[in-house]
Protein backbone atom coordinates (compact mmCIF):
# COMPACT_ATOMS: atom_id res chain seq x y z
CA UNK A 1 0.00 0.00 0.00
CA UNK A 2 0.67 3.44 -0.27
CA UNK A 3 -0.31 6.88 1.74
CA UNK A 4 -1.01 9.75 -0.51
CA UNK A 5 -1.76 12.91 1.37
CA UNK A 6 -2.44 15.65 -0.88
CA UNK A 7 -5.10 18.42 -0.72
CA UNK A 8 -5.96 18.12 -5.30
CA UNK A 9 -8.70 15.43 -3.98
CA UNK A 10 -9.94 14.89 -7.78
CA UNK A 11 -6.73 13.40 -8.82
CA UNK A 12 -6.06 11.55 -5.82
CA UNK A 13 -9.62 10.20 -5.21
CA UNK A 14 -9.03 9.25 -9.50
CA UNK A 15 -5.91 7.06 -8.36
CA UNK A 16 -7.04 5.10 -5.25
CA UNK A 17 -8.96 2.27 -4.70
CA UNK A 18 -10.05 3.07 -0.47
CA UNK A 19 -9.83 6.81 0.68
CA UNK A 20 -10.26 8.14 3.74
CA UNK A 21 -11.56 11.21 5.07
CA UNK A 22 -10.40 12.85 7.85
CA UNK A 23 -11.28 15.36 10.20
CA UNK A 24 -9.77 16.98 13.61
CA UNK A 25 -7.37 14.50 13.35
CA UNK A 26 -9.76 11.31 13.55
CA UNK A 27 -10.84 9.25 10.71
CA UNK A 28 -14.39 10.48 9.36
CA UNK A 29 -14.99 8.64 7.06
CA UNK A 30 -13.68 5.63 4.58
CA UNK A 31 -14.56 3.97 0.97
CA UNK A 32 -14.73 4.11 -2.16
CA UNK A 33 -13.80 7.35 -4.01
CA UNK A 34 -17.22 7.41 -5.66
CA UNK A 35 -19.22 6.10 -2.33
CA UNK A 36 -17.08 9.25 -0.68
CA UNK A 37 -18.43 11.35 -3.02
CA UNK A 38 -22.09 10.64 -3.20
CA UNK A 39 -21.76 10.76 1.00
CA UNK A 40 -24.16 14.03 2.36
CA UNK A 41 -21.89 14.54 5.30
CA UNK A 42 -18.65 14.50 3.38
CA UNK A 43 -20.12 16.85 0.59
CA UNK A 44 -21.11 19.13 3.39
CA UNK A 45 -17.66 19.00 5.60
CA UNK A 46 -15.17 18.77 3.00
CA UNK A 47 -16.20 18.33 -0.06
CA UNK A 48 -18.50 20.66 -0.90
CA UNK A 49 -21.99 20.60 -2.62
CA UNK A 50 -21.09 21.87 -5.72
CA UNK A 51 -18.17 18.91 -6.46
CA UNK A 52 -17.70 16.84 -9.06
CA UNK A 53 -15.01 13.96 -10.40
Amino acid sequence: GILITDHNVRETLGVTDRAYIMSEGRIFRSGHPQELVEDAEVRRHYLGERFSM
